[in-house]
């Protein structure tokens, strides 16, 4: 069995655009670049994680199994200085604190803008 090709931070860096943009999860570096038009998310939401770990917003989307087959087929390589998580037996690498950054926050104002038009709704019916 070959050992995966290991891609750097740098290396990542150099794909954030628009029709060239290489992304981070669980570990894994992969080239979306062809997959940006398909994506139901749009294009914006692949931006926004571009030059970071994207593993928590992955996941928090609750990707689908069909999702996650297509992810095999994009795959560039490891990231240099990721690990084997020890919480998760080791089947899911965890990038270094060094190369990890926080989520996207906007996705912490989804559960308020919901309680929102909940309110507005049972006003209005009121």
């Amino acid at each position: 069995m070959s050992e995966s090709k290991k891609v750097t931070m740098d290396e990542v860096n150099k794909h954030k655009s628009q029709g060239d943009l290489w992304l981070i999860v669980h570990g894994k570096v992969y080239d979306v670049s062809k997959f940006m038009d398909e994506h139901p998310g749009g294009d914006e939401v692949l931006l926004s994680e571009a030059g970071r770990d994207g593993s928590d917003a992955f996941e928090d989307v609750g990707h689908s199994d069909d999702a996650r087959a297509l992810l095999p087929g994009m795959l560039k390589g490891e990231l240099e200085g990721a690990e084997q998580s020890k919480s998760s037996g080791g089947s899911a690498p965890k990038v270094n604190q060094a190369v990890q950054e926080s989520g996207n926050p906007i996705l912490m104002f989804i559960p308020l803008i919901l309680l929102g038009a909940w309110l507005a709704y049972r006003y209005t019916q009121d």
